[in-house]
């Protein structure tokens, strides 16, 4: 869009997990860790808080809960207050909305905080409040939550294109590694040789539970500035050059092909149009696993591979450190776990972190220069997308 240059010039998660800590303190604590990361920022000069949730209503049972984040986070927003909420791209929706709003001068100095607390005693009622997540009246009484959806999206892709269960262990498999060296990621401490994977057990046929993110605890932020600012805060701003979102379906009546995600192809097209940039000149893309079987179809509908080549796109090493381009190298939804509101930002945190090179080694992508987060939400209906560049001029 016109308007200024912005750009990411700060980034923080909390731990990923099972945690005991509440909605609110998990608030408190990805504030109080953003504002010891970013040492310059005075919290008076936060004019605008977007606040990226999903089911608060539901998994925390509060609502309203853009000044609740901001009162516990120690800010007085004065320009922007909002809550964005997406399903799982609801912390792509903040930034998204925080880069709007600095771009057309409405905000100058903005963060965008993914918080969820998805753990509650019951996860009869977690699970339940998952599955409003789709078409309540008529996909979700059907079964059609997100495990037996993606399950069918892999069967259908495995009868189309001879894609194998080792296959969907290898996107496993590689963001399990890359998370052994992210300290944040929920299984951080944990292996998943590709031999473990194949006897974990079955969730939703083809999909076995090392396929599928889990239920997690989390909270991620980013501080979001016009270009007059970014050097202020950082020497390595992560400049937003491009963004595309679509949405074409909701109800799985209308979703039309299982394995040909148009959504995603429309919106990455729109977002690498903007950035001036083609698909190859990407050095490392922040993708959403989901699902094992979503990563190696996101690959495809990216244009990095042709269709049906996604299995052996991973399975051949052409997305990991060595390969064609880098995918997912914070861990991944599998290897990171996956709170919803919290997870497109943690991805834009990992993006400025790889720019800025601080990341261990066994992650860090070679001079990185160009990146791109993706999200889906719902039933791979909806598709936001953002492009970043590493430092520079803005």
């Amino acid at each position: 869009m016109s308007g200024r240059a912005v750009a990411v010039v700060g980034g923080v998660t909390t731990k990923w997990g099972v945690r005991s800590a509440t909605w609110p303190e998990l608030a408190q604590e990805v504030g109080a860790a953003l504002f010891r990361a970013v040492p310059e920022l005075r919290a008076e000069e936060v004019d605008s808080l977007f606040v990226g949730a999903a089911e608060p209503e539901r998994f925390a049972f509060q609502s309203h809960v853009a000044p609740l984040a901001a009162e516990q986070m120690g800010v007085r927003p004065h320009r922007i207050l909002q809550r964005t909420e997406l399903a799982c791209a609801s912390g792509q929706s903040a930034i998204r909305s925080a880069y709007a709003a600095i771009a057309s001068g409405l905000s100058d100095i903005a963060v965008a905080v993914g918080i969820e607390k998805m753990n509650i005693p019951s996860m009869a009622e977690a699970n339940s409040s998952m599955g409003c997540v789709m078409d309540r009246m008529w996909d979700g009484p059907h079964g059609a939550t997100a495990p037996p959806f993606f399950a069918m999206v892999a069967q259908r892709h495995m009868l189309e294109y001879g894609t194998t269960e080792e296959q969907l262990a290898a996107v496993s498999e590689k963001n399990h590694r890359f998370a052994n060296s992210n300290p944040s990621a929920q299984f951080h401490e944990k292996s998943f040789p590709r031999d473990k994977l194949l006897r974990l057990p079955l969730i939703a046929p083809p999909l076995r539970l090392g396929d599928c993110s889990s239920m997690t605890d989390g909270a991620a932020a980013v501080l979001l500035v016009g270009e007059e600012s970014a050097r202020r805060f950082t020497d390595t701003p992560a400049w937003i050059r491009g963004t595309g979102q679509y949405s074409d379906f909701h109800n799985l009546a209308h979703s039309g092909s299982l394995t040909d995600w148009v959504g995603l192809k429309t919106a990455s097209r729109e977002a690498l149009r903007r950035a001036g940039i083609g698909v190859h000149d990407l050095d490392f893309a922040e993708v959403h696993d989901c699902f094992s079987i979503s990563e190696i179809i996101e690959y495809e509908a990216l244009g990095l591979c042709g269709p049906g080549e996604g299995g052996r796109f991973v399975a051949d090493g052409r997305s990991s450190i060595g390969g064609e381009i880098v995918v997912n190298p914070r861990g991944g939804l599998l290897g990171c776990g996956h709170p919803l509101g919290a997870t497109g930002i943690g991805q834009a945190v990992e993006v400025f972190h790889q720019f800025a090179r601080t990341v261990p080694p066994a992650r860090q992508v070679p001079d990185p220069e160009w990146a791109l987060v993706h999200n889906l939400s719902g039933s791979a209906n909806v598709h936001s997308l953002m492009v970043y560049q590493r430092g520079g001029a803005a």
